[in-house]
């Protein structure tokens, strides 16, 4: 029986890529891989790249030539380049990069095991097509390995929202809904092999409509009632999602399913109404706190995170003024921020863009504001009681640390049989980025 080849995969932003690379190593196992923590020894390299950051091409190319000595020392050593970068540069990251043996999109890695064959008979493979076949219906079927107790689980992709500054809709497509029975099954199984919590995932994942096996259309808070119904499955969360599909039903499913967690990623992006329709994001901040209102109705004790931009083009200080009026009002627990950056061949990059220094003065003034907001949140956790789903030892001999169901980092002093379980711990303690509990 021949060795396995051995698979080193680099994944690169969202937890969207994350949860893609799984599963292209899951489809690379039909070909006798297995994957390896360290590119040193590996067979094949496969990048799973983002390309929502600035220069995100460039990124791919220098992390590329950091990989040419392993491929002067093994001719034979596969490179591959995937995701968004892929879908967006195509023939020209091997034009580029020679030593690139295999480009694929993120639509199309169910095709992986046919793109190896290609190589094996001393070709190149590119394929980042839309294809109109479900990708996850051509991937492996069964999912047997042990798993950690978290899991991410993709319902929805691509997107139809075409905001100005953002390259999604082009290199992930049209907005697909899973079917429901597809889901039900992948997290049954993930459950079957151990995971408690389950992320829903999806570009717009509160856009999800799939086809149900009743015949009818479903939407999210009703497939979150269906896999509630799992035994097993103990947590749900879902990321990421858009104001302007958090239809009636999704915000009463806070209030009324138990296992959906008091956590809410929702992009703002802005405070500015001005800057909001230069972004096309079509809804305005007031639209936005009046849902934010709604949802803490439904669940008083939601923590809120967000995304917000700053330096887009043509926002003023009286613009900016605004997103941190937004900010105050709304109070975040837990918040990304970023400085605009053009992505090429998006509406905003054809428009003057804000003075950097200016940029940057505003996203410091933004940062100081949110990690103010982040600070006081989990100060006011200390003495709390939360439940902790306990995921690996910390760093101290001796301690665990797992996620509350506010999705905050927690570490405790206990074993490692506490590895997959749920525990109440009450908070002692809070630091910058995590919290320190007692178990009850």
């Amino acid at each position: 029986m021949s060795e396995p080849k051995k698979l080193y995969v680099k994944t690169y932003g969202c937890q969207m890529n994350v949860y893609d690379s799984e599963r292209m190593v899951e489809a690379l196992g039909s070909k006798g891989y297995v994957q390896t923590d360290t590119p040193d020894d590996a067979d094949m390299i496969l990048l799973n790249t983002c390309h929502i950051r600035e220069k995100a091409a460039e990124k791919v190319y220098s992390e590329l030539g950091r990989f040419r000595p392993l491929r002067d020392a093994n001719p034979d050593l596969k490179i591959g380049v995937a995701g968004c970068v892929a879908q967006a540069e195509g023939e020209e990251i091997i034009r580029r990069q020679p030593m690139v043996d295999l480009v694929v999109g993120p639509q199309t890695y169910h095709r992986l095991p046919e793109m190896v064959d290609t190589l094996a008979e001393g070709g190149r493979a590119l394929d980042t097509d839309f294809p109109e076949e479900d990708k996850f219906a051509h991937l492996p079927k069964t999912r047997k390995a042990p798993r950690g107790p978290t899991a991410f689980l993709t319902v929805q992709e691509g997107c139809d929202k075409f905001c100005a500054f953002c390259v999604v809709p082009y290199t992930r497509g049209a907005e697909v809904s899973r079917p429901v029975e597809r889901l039900l099954h992948e997290a049954q199984d993930l459950v079957e092999r151990g995971v408690r919590e389950i992320t829903l995932l999806g570009q717009n994942v509160n856009a999800y409509h799939g086809a149900g096996p009743d015949g009818t259309e479903w939407g999210l808070a009703r497939l979150i009632r269906r896999m509630a119904e799992i035994d097993g499955l103990e947590r749900i969360r879902f990321t990421t999602s858009h104001p302007n599909d958090m239809e009636d039903d999704l915000i009463a499913a806070h209030g009324d399913c138990a296992k959906l967690m008091p956590y809410l990623h929702l992009p703002v992006q802005s405070g500015s109404d001005r800057i909001l329709k230069a972004m096309n994001r079509k809804h305005t901040a007031e639209h936005y706190i009046r849902l934010i209102a709604r949802i803490r109705e439904a669940r008083p004790d939601l923590l809120l995170s967000g995304d917000f931009i700053v330096g887009f083009p043509g926002e003023t200080e009286a613009d900016f003024q605004a997103t941190l009026d937004l900010v105050t009002t709304v109070g975040y627990g837990q918040a990304y921020s970023f400085k605009y950056s053009a992505r090429p061949g998006t509406p905003a990059a054809e428009r003057p863009g804000v003075d950097q220094t200016e940029a940057d003065d505003r996203l410091q003034r933004l940062q100081a504001l949110l990690s103010e907001q982040q600070r006081a949140e989990q100060d006011g956790m200390v003495g709390r009681e939360v439940r902790v789903l306990f995921e690996k030892p910390g760093r101290m001999p001796g301690q665990m640390v797992g996620k509350s169901d506010y999705l905050h980092a927690v570490h405790v002093d206990g074993p490692e049989t506490l590895r997959g379980q749920i525990a109440p711990v009450r908070i002692t303690a809070s630091a910058s980025n995590s919290l320190a509990g007692m178990l009850i």
